[in-house]
């Protein structure tokens, strides 16, 4: 998997293009900047950027650009949730989960799907 980067500004141009499957500027700007209050040239540099990152491809479409993912959201997810995990627990996934255990940010249904899992780990084990 590649190394992926990208600022909470370009997730959310991410989500539209995701959502969308493909668009092209003028359909992000529509999207995003009635609740950003982003300017055009703001949306037109997050989308090169994330063409220069390798994560959105373009394609002419007579005087525009339709941009469509290169990266699925499910692949960025991961890619942030490893590199999460790595700095903040340093890579220590057990860390994680007693963290947020203790913490009481997992709903008790989670904490039953855990158990189970738990349970059945337990039993192949066995």
């Amino acid at each position: 998997m590649s190394d992926f980067e990208i600022s909470e500004a370009q997730w959310r141009v991410m989500e539209v293009v995701w959502l969308r499957g493909e668009a092209t500027a003028a359909d992000i700007i529509d999207e995003i900047t009635p609740d950003t209050g982003w300017t055009h040239q703001t949306v037109r540099t997050l989308l090169a950027r994330l063409v220069q990152k390798g994560v959105l491809q373009t394609r002419p479409v007579r005087n525009y650009y339709v941009y469509s993912p290169l990266v699925s959201r499910e692949e960025l997810v991961r890619n942030e949730s490893e590199s999460f995990l790595q700095r903040l627990f340093h890579g220590n996934t057990d860390s994680l989960l007693v963290h947020f255990v203790r913490e009481g940010k997992v709903r008790q249904e989670t904490l039953d799907r855990l158990q189970k899992m738990i349970d059945e780990q337990q039993n192949k084990k066995k």
